[in-house]
This record gives C-alpha cells, structure tokens and sequence, in this order.
C-alpha cells in the first residue's frame, strides 16, 4: 500500500500532469540540488537548477521514503536577512502554473523543521512550514507573467535554513484558469481534492481536513470522460467519484489564511449508468449564504451526455477559514448528489513593487525581503534610502544608474577596486547624505537640501513611538554593562536616562527581525498597546546594525517571578492544568461541539466561522513544537479577521447587498443565474456540526 505522503503526492503529479509526449514547450522543471538533466518516468524532462540561482548549497536528503529522483536531493540556503531568488525566462503577458515543492528528509541533519517565507517577484506567496521530515510540502500559484522574467524567491527564516526540492514552470495557453482580474491578482492554491480517490490520503493535505457525511460512497469506472473544457482536469480524477446515498454530500474544509476571496470550480461528471426511471439532481448548500448557491444541477443534462465534464463553479466569492458546504437532492430527484473534484484558490493582490529595480540580483529589490545590500523606506512602492557595498570586490567604475535613486541618502563603497571618478549627477540627488568611497577617506557630506536619515524611520513609526539615538542608549547602560534577562529574542540590560527613568533595553539578536521592516512594523505595533498590566513601551533605537527595544523598568519583578514565587502553584502542576484545558478544548472540537467551549454568557451573540477561527489559531499557539506555533503577529492577523467576520455579520443586509456588488478584492461574480435555494434548517446544522474533524 503507497504512504500518505506518496499518494498526495501522486494526486499533484496526476491534477495537473498534460500531454508530455511532445517537446513540452513553456515548461521549466527544475530538480533543485541536483547535478543532472534527465527525463522521469512519466516523461518530464529535469533540470539542475545551477543556471537558475547563483547561490545556495546542493544537499542530500538523509531520509527518504520517495522513489522519485528529484526527491532525493535540496538547495539550502543560509538562515540569514537576505532572499535568494531564482528568475526563470517568461513569455509577457502569459499565464502561468507555478509548482515549488519542499521535502525536508533531515538534509541538514539537524531535525530543526524549517519556517521561511515565499514569493512570487514583489508579491509574498506563502509561508512554507515543515512539521515532517518524509512528506513534501507543495505550494502552487497561477499567475500572469508581466514581464520577460519571473522570480521566485526564499527569505526570512524563522527556524532551520530556507530549502526547495523541485521548481516548476507550466505554460497554460487560452482561457485554462483565466480571471478578469489577473493583472491585479495571481491565484494561490488552497484545496484540491479528488473525492473519489481510493486512498483517504488523496483527499487530505496539510492545511484542511474533509469530513463527510454518513452514506458516502466512492464509486468508479474504467470509461472514458470527455474532459476538453476549460480547466481540462484529467481521466483519472473524472473516473471517480462520490455520491450521497443518503440524499447528501456535506463538508467542511480548513482553508489555510482564509477570510478572503477565492476562485472555485467544482468538477461533475455521471459516471453511473442511470435507468430511465432514474434521476439525479441537486443544489450547492452553503449554510448562511443562500444568495451564492447554484441552480439546480443536473450533471447529464448540463454536460450534455454521459461520461461529460461539467464544471460550474465562482470566479470570485468570499469564503471563510471554516468552509462548509454540500450538496442535497432535489424533491423530484431519485438519487443522491454526485461529486468527482474540487479546486479552490485564493486570490492574492500582487504588489506594485520598488520603483529602484535597476540592479538584477534578482527580485524586487525591497519586497518582501530587501537585498542584502540595501535598506528601504516603507511606502506601498518602497525606495532605497541606504546602499551598503564595503568590502564586495567590486570593480570597474561607478555605475550611473545610482544616479536614478531619488530616495538615496547613504552610499558606502569603500574596500573594493573602484576605478575613475564619481559621477557628478550623484551630487544632484536631492536627498543623499552620506558617500564613502575609500575606507581612508572620511565620510562625504553632500550639501543637498536632504531629509534626515532619522526621517525614514520615524515616518513609519507612530509620533507615541520615540527614536532613541544608539549613544543614548549606550550611555543610558554604561555600553550594555548591567545584565539581567534574556530570552529567545535578545538580552534585557538595566538603564538610566539622563532625566532619572530607570528603563530595560531589549537588544535583540540578529534573526529575530528579518530587516527593517519587520522591525518597524512591531514598533508601530507596540506603540499602540496600552494597559495598566503591561510594561510601558518608551521606545526603539536602530543604528549600527541594532534592534533595540526601550521599556519601562519593572523594580517588582516579572510576572514569571510572581508565578515562580506562588508556592501552590508548581512548574509541573501548572503545565499539567494548562494540558487538561487543551484536551477538553480540543475534544470538543474535534466533536464538531464548538458551543461547548464557548462561554454561555455570549447568548449565542457571535459568527460559528469567527469562533472556529479563534479556536484554531488558540490550539495553534499550544502545539508542542515551536516551529508550528505562529508568531504574536500572526495571531494578531487571526484575530483581526475573525473581528472582521464579525463586524460583517453586524452589518444591516442592505450593507451586505452593496458590498456584494464593489471591487474585484471584494466582489463576487457568479455564472449563471442565481436561484432561492429550498432552505433545511436541519440540513445546514448537519453543515456547521459536522461527525467528524
């Protein structure tokens, strides 16, 4: 029997597998780590990526329980601040399948599962978390190439070294996944499911669980299926299916970063031969959301014959964390509802990017990781304020298009084998400050109407949040002589203003903020946290290379040490009552009982999807491992949205009407017409309170 890991990865493979016997042209299929071209099994030609990356390290994985080739070999790259891309040649203007693939297989022989982010040129993609070492972890995108490039890129890691296995490249030709907004947004695969695949396996993937409804049955057969429309799904996956014996299909899906909107298709086919007695008809079923569900349908009528893919489906519909749906019988239907597959993306917004994207390191130069080189202001379309290239071995003459950095203010070339004089328009930019050109020289102060360097910094930052110069914090602590903390993030040093504030200066390693941003973000987040239990937040300081964080100084101790100090309460009993609470939590949500952790005080005042959604990011936050707990910021993003969802079911019905008709990012289209839907009260509960999660 094949593992779980090779049967989800199979289904890859199988969904999206075309005719490969022919030159495969606008294919790219790159074995990452691998020295070799060669030709697999199924007839894709493999490519070592060495001509598409110009840096990382080629490993073998240590353990392995994959037969395939590519499987068996990464590219790593350092755990450090800077993004390492690979740019592959594009047709402009075409659509494009983009598949990244990471198996872990312990490469580094460290058992650290990996956490870095992905993306797509300017545009964040995803972030790629590893929780076992023998199953691969596949993200795919579908995005319309805007240039005669595409990037894509790894950064930020969080735990381990950032690592892929296989990139791929797939030209789509006509309307194959086409949307009227792709100029705006690229499309992210959240589910893919072939429901009548043989193994459970096929049907699960990291990121969402399927649960069905009692009188599911798989069915199948060996017939040919006319598949030749528009999303072209293959044989294999149309030659099974699901059907509802008991009258319905119910499920519900965890859509990883989900409220947002979506592009869905479902995927019909009748694949049992049916007497003339005999009908099969049914609707879409979405509890609370009668206004989206689909006609009536009828899979031999609509697809026109037997053994025919029919494919309706939402170019853009706004779906929760928590997605229930299914599908009923008709009254004057005799058998149940049929399902053979289902697709669903996520609509990202692509970022405009830097408009300093002259060099060719590959990327964009700021986003969402800035070159190594660079530093960056934080407006939507960033600029490069800071330029640091000491010490690089770089030779020949200054190159002019320096000269096109408007935003520049620091420009450091000194220790490298420069040639010839500086470029006069250099003097000309409006808002540079510092140049370095030889490590003998001083610093050139350029008389220019220039912005204080301190500017970029405090434009992002909130005015409640104040920018300490790095001398006044050294003077502050004596240079950092009084120690008395530390923690995963830095060291906490005593420190004594200048006007008498006793403050804690949290200096912080040099991974746990990946560049300027990030670190500015979380000051500005900072800033607006007031309580009478918190620490008050003065302050931040970065020159030289250093986070710092300024608070208040706490002369009663922590609140660590006022647990510490609680005689009744120990170390042990204490994680023991935190586990009790996590397993009667968990036990009732894997019941489908969520009311049963919710406080009966709410008077069931709130949204069942905002509720799923704060109690997966709680069991999140308790998971055993560290790599799979989220970040402070993270959870704050959950958090958000589950307010949001909230505050739309607040929102009078004539607010929801309007809503539906906005923007692309908001908006839903439907195809076809929309009919009521026959509501069932105890059908749409069967929905939200599934058997099994």
């Amino acid at each position: 029997m094949p593992s779980a890991s090779a049967a989800a990865a199979a289904l890859v493979l199988l969904f999206l597998a075309f005719s490969l016997s022919n030159a495969q042209p606008g294919f790219i299929s790159l074995d990452c780590g691998g020295d070799d071209d060669y030709t697999d099994g199924i007839g894709i030609q493999w490519t070592s990526d060495a001509k598409f990356v110009s840096a990382g390290q080629e490993a073998n994985l240590l353990l392995q329980n994959q037969q395939l080739q590519q499987y068996t070999t990464v590219r790593s790259f350092p755990a450090d601040n800077r993004k390492y891309c690979y740019t592959m040649n594009v047709r402009n203007r075409t659509r494009y399948l983009v598949r990244a693939t990471f198996l872990y297989g312990n490469f580094d022989n460290s058992n650290v599962y990996p956490k870095f982010d992905l993306s797509l040129g300017p545009t964040p993609w995803t972030t790629v978390v590893i929780d076992d070492a023998t199953t691969p972890v596949v993200q795919e995108a579908i995005i319309l190439a805007a240039a005669p490039t595409l990037s894509v890129c790894l950064s930020n890691a969080s735990t381990g070294q950032p690592f892929i296995s296989t990139l791929e490249l797939r030209q789509f030709n006509g309307s194959l996944y086409y949307t009227t907004d792709e100029k705006q947004f690229f499309l992210r695969l959240s589910a893919r499911i072939n429901f009548g695949a043989e193994s459970n396996a096929s049907v699960r993937r990291a990121n969402y669980l399927v649960d069905v409804a009692p009188g599911t049955e798989r069915i199948s057969t060996t017939k040919p299926i006319f598949v030749s429309t528009n999303e072209e799904p293959p044989q294999r996956v149309m030659q099974t299916a699901v059907v509802g014996k008991n009258g319905s299909l119910t499920y519900r899906i965890d859509l990883e970063d989900f409220p947002g909107n979506a592009w869905g298709v479902s995927y019909f086919a009748e694949i049992e031969d049916l007497t003339p007695n005999q009908t099969r008809k049914f609707k879409l079923v979405i509890p609370g959301k009668p206004e989206f569900s689909k006609p009536t349908v009828d899979v031999e009528e609509n697809a026109q014959g037997k053994y025919c893919l029919y494919e309706p489906g939402y170019t853009n519909i706004p779906l929760p964390f928590v997605f229930s749906f299914g599908f009923k019988k008709t009254n004057d239907s005799s058998e149940g509802p049929i399902l053979n597959a289902m697709e669903i993306y996520k609509y990202i917004e692509i970022s405009v990017g830097s408009q300093d994207g002259w060099a060719q390191e590959g990327g964009d130069p700021c986003l969402p990781a800035s070159w190594s080189w660079v530093q960056c202001s934080s407006e939507a379309a960033p600029r490069i304020f800071s330029i640091s290239l000491s010490g690089k071995n770089i030779t020949g003459s200054i190159p002019v298009e320096l000269t096109k950095l408007s935003g520049l203010v620091e420009l450091h070339l000194e220790d490298n084998q420069l040639t010839g004089a500086l470029p006069p328009s250099l003097g000309e930019l409006p808002n540079l400050k510092e140049l370095k050109k030889k490590s003998s020289d001083e610093t050139v102060v350029i008389a220019a109407p220039a912005k204080k360097l301190g500017s970029f910094f405090s434009e992002v930052a909130t005015e409640s949040a104040h920018r300490f110069a790095l001398s006044e914090i050294e003077d502050a602590t004596d240079k950092f002589d009084r120690r008395i903390g530390s923690g995963g993030f830095g060291i906490v040093y005593y420190g004594k203003l200048t006007d008498g504030r006793e403050i804690a200066v949290k200096l912080l390693t040099n991974d746990s903020y990946q560049g300027i941003r990030e670190f500015l973000n979380e000051v500005t987040l900072l800033s607006r946290i007031h309580h009478r239990n918190l620490v008050s937040f003065l302050g931040y300081s970065q020159q030289d290379g250093k986070n710092i964080l300024v608070y208040e100084f706490m002369h009663n101790g922590t609140l660590k040490e006022h647990l510490r100090g609680h005689e009744p309460i120990s170390n042990d009993n204490f994680g023991l009552h935190c586990r009790n609470i996590v397993e009667w939590a968990r036990s009732h949500m894997e019941s489908g009982d969520i009311h049963g952790i919710i406080d009966q005080s709410l008077d069931a005042g709130y949204d069942l999807q905002s509720v799923w959604k704060i109690a997966e990011v709680a069991t999140m936050c308790v998971k055993p491992k560290g790599v799979l707990r989220p970040s402070i910021s993270e959870v704050l993003k959950e958090i958000q949205d589950a307010i949001a969802i909230e505050l739309q079911r607040e929102l009078p019905s004539s607010i929801h009407h309007l809503m539906s008709k906005t923007s692309p990012s908001e908006a839903v289209n439907t195809t076809g017409s929309v009919q009521d839907l026959e509501q069932n009260a105890s059908f749409d509960e069967l929905l939200m309170r599934p058997g099994l999660r």
